[in-house]
């Protein structure tokens, strides 16, 4: 599995959050508490909004502890968003366009999780995608398949739809193969303006999720801390696990949700992933796009 965090707020200077915490991303890379690996190191993403068009991507296959790289731009860039991700792999390739955050056009991906028995699906779940955004796909892994097929059925248009159909279409095709719990998702969304991060399972239990309290709550609890004081109402970080052992400060996405961070209140939501054929934006369903299967 992976670990990854998004930021969504105030311009921050991007190591404040992935070097300077106790607990940041990146030593989270080397010492994640909550994932099923200790260590998260094939590999690294950020992709961060700023003054260019749609959001700037850096990729390594370095390790984030190791990467001076990194450590560079990070002290040096300022972003009001930006998703950073980890990456321990589940089979595919150590290379670099298999490393989080996937882009198109304005948006962002990152994930944490795995399709299972997605070498015997791979072919069902590329065919679905549409084919004016199958260039796109560079990398190998499942993460990207996923991204594509949620781009496929309406992404730019509706987040929460997309996914729930491309993670439904995901577990009906595992159904025919006899693939139980498919799914294992943790999803990390952004467009510039808005930040999505869902919560998700077939067998209903999720990877961890954590997202930061409202900034008076976190006042209240901690006021003699200089870092938290700098905090803004609407300031969030979201994070596969907490960056610091503060209680109160942290609160963990409840299962089969989506919490979505954006200008004024944020907004919880169920999230039912299910794939209906009809409103598939003509994508194939997972019977024609195998052609001779049952």
């Amino acid at each position: 599995m992976c670990r990854w965090m998004g930021w969504s707020g105030q311009p921050v200077v991007v190591e404040e959050l992935l070097f300077k915490p106790k607990h940041g991303l990146v030593d989270q890379s080397l010492h994640s508490r909550m994932g099923v690996e200790t260590t998260n190191g094939d590999g690294f993403g950020l992709g961060w909004y700023g003054q260019g068009e749609g959001p700037g991507v850096y990729h390594s296959v370095a390790p984030a502890w190791g990467d001076e790289n990194l450590r560079e731009l990070a002290a040096h860039i300022e972003s009001p968003m930006f998703l950073a991700h980890v990456r321990a792999t589940t089979g595919t390739a150590i290379q670099q366009t298999n490393c989080h955050p996937f882009r198109h056009g304005r948006w962002l991906f990152v994930h944490n999780g795995v399709i299972a028995g997605f070498d015997q699906m791979r072919r069902e779940l590329m065919l679905a995608v549409d084919p004016a955004l199958f260039a796109g796909i560079k990398g190998s892994t499942d993460s990207e398949v996923l991204f594509h097929l949620a781009l496929t059925f309406g992404l730019e248009e509706d987040p929460v739809a997309a996914l729930e159909q491309a993670i439904g279409l995901v577990e009906a095709t595992a159904v025919k193969h006899g693939i139980e719990n498919a799914v294992q998702a943790s999803v990390g969304v952004a467009d510039g303006e808005r930040l999505w991060a869902f919560r998700y399972s077939t067998e209903h239990r999720s990877r961890t999720l954590f997202v930061t309290a409202e900034a008076s709550a976190v006042h209240a609890l901690y006021p003699e801390n200089e870092r938290l004081r700098r905090f803004r109402d609407q300031d969030r970080i979201v994070v596969s696990e907490p960056l610091a052992d503060l209680e109160g400060v942290w609160e963990e996405l409840p299962e089969s949700s989506v919490l979505i961070v954006q200008p004024g209140p944020d907004v919880h939501r169920p999230f039912s992933p299910h794939y209906d054929a009809a409103r598939a934006n003509g994508a194939p369903s997972p019977a024609a796009a195998s052609p001779g299967r049952a």
